[in-house]
């Protein structure tokens, strides 16, 4: 038989039945952002989550520097490699580097800090956010485009990246579109816009936002659930777990995989309930529910 009769063959039941064969989605991981388990403490949340089965951190400044009190940083490496966890992200709890700000420098300074230890633990990839509540005015926009640039330059000096996250309540970068719109006028290879799934659906922005993302633009996404309240209501404590809300979560990740997103889904909460629980338990609460999404979107 030659090429074309194969060809024919192969092609023949799809165009009888008129159907396209669909590529793959993109697979993604499920991950656990320290926040989740932050009354733990960072030796303990960690534990918890491996023995959860869980093989994939997201690490926070606030719970490093704790344990940093009394350990080193080779001890916090040794923790996570000794739980067989992967640090996907550390979060640098730095302000002030996007907006206006009359520390600014002091802000880059504390940017690097953060790159530099993060780095000691083996991790490629840092985040900032863009919590703020100053007014801000049009030119600030152009000039934090620049801003991002320079810190971009930080990230740079570490091998890193660094992720941009915009926090619904910010009166300056507050909507996808706005994020997506500034790294890109940034214009810096180590910068990249986070997608949080909170911030997103609860906050300003729309679905048919995502339509305009290019292949491979997003670096991190965050992963949570909007509880069925007004969204007035809503603050830093009401996220929950994925599939106990009411987010359109399947929508939101066949788009994230259509746009070639392949990484860490990290469930970050704040309710007490989950930061002052059992680490192993809540993650094992959390693997359970939130994979039954990731399944149900093809994305696991």
């Amino acid at each position: 038989m030659d090429t074309l009769s194969r060809r024919i063959m192969l092609l023949a039941p799809a165009a009888l039945t008129g159907t396209v064969l669909a590529a793959p989605r993109k697979k993604m991981t499920l991950a656990m952002h320290q926040n989740t388990s932050a009354g733990a403490g960072y030796r303990k949340s960690l534990e918890g989550w491996s023995r959860a089965g869980i093989k994939y951190a997201e690490i926070t400044n606030t719970l490093l520097d704790e344990f940093l009190k009394t350990e080193d940083l080779p001890a916090a490496r040794r923790v996570l490699t000794d739980n067989g966890l992967t640090p996907v992200q550390g979060a640098t709890g730095v302000n002030g580097l996007w907006e206006p700000n009359a520390n600014r420098s002091t802000a880059l300074e504390n940017l690097k800090k953060r790159c530099e230890m993060f780095a000691a633990l083996g991790l490629k990839n840092v985040y900032a956010t863009t919590a703020t509540t100053f007014k801000a005015s049009e030119d600030d926009y152009k000039t934090g485009a620049d801003k991002m640039h320079e810190a971009g330059e930080v990230a740079k000096q570490f091998n890193m990246s660094l992720r941009l996250e915009f926090v619904r309540t910010s009166t300056f970068i507050s909507t996808l579109p706005t994020m997506v719109k500034m790294t890109r006028a940034a214009a810096h290879p180590n910068l990249e816009p986070m997608f949080d799934c909170y911030h997103f659906y609860s906050g300003l922005s729309k679905l048919e936002d995502m339509d305009s993302l290019k292949p491979g633009e997003i670096g991190h996404v965050h992963f949570q659930d909007v509880p069925d309240m007004p969204r007035e209501l809503l603050d830093a404590t009401t996220r929950f777990i994925p599939g106990d809300g009411v987010s359109p979560l399947t929508r939101i990740l066949h788009n994230l995989a259509d746009k070639g997103y392949a990484g860490p889904l990290s469930v970050e909460l704040f309710l007490p309930k989950f930061q002052q629980g059992d680490p192993f338990e809540v993650a094992s609460e959390i693997r359970q529910k939130a994979e039954a999404v990731m399944r149900r979107a093809g994305v696991m």
